[in-house]
């Protein structure tokens, strides 16, 4: 029987979430910018198929980071 790896459970991927539609309000209306200047990830990344998400979801990813804690990146999931 052949095991399945989840590639979220390996220490090295940080954490990948979608956010919801208040949230993403939220980062646009924060930041001042439009959903489409978000830097982009493509549909057919492994972490994007594995969560779910959808092209025009926006991914929170959460890092750590040795100088700053935990570091937060947005990305839009599109059409590659």
């Amino acid at each position: 029987m052949k095991e399945e790896i989840k590639i979220t459970d390996h220490v090295i991927v940080p954490k990948h979430e979608i956010l919801t539609p208040d949230e993403i309000k939220h980062l646009l209306d924060t930041y001042k910018i439009s959903i489409n200047q978000l830097p982009r990830i493509a549909e057919d990344d492994v972490v994007v198929k594995e969560i779910g998400a959808n092209v025009g979801d926006v991914l929170k990813i959460t890092r750590s980071s040795h100088t700053a804690g935990v570091t937060h990146y947005y990305r839009l999931v599109v059409k590659e």
